[in-house]
């Protein structure tokens, strides 16, 4: 499977978590990715713009 479809079926996952649950966990990810820039996400981008 590749990297692209393993982060959509993940952010298909959260955003079903986010429907059911009140809590938006989508945004508490983004606002943490934004504020703490960490390594795994920009590995994780560079490698979906590899391909």
């Amino acid at each position: 499977m590749s990297t692209k479809t393993k982060v959509l079926i993940s952010l298909i996952g959260l955003c079903i978590v986010d429907i059911v649950i009140p809590v938006p966990i989508v945004a508490l990810i983004l606002i943490y990715v934004v504020l703490q820039k960490p390594p795994w996400f920009t590995e994780l981008v560079s490698d979906i713009y590899r391909t």
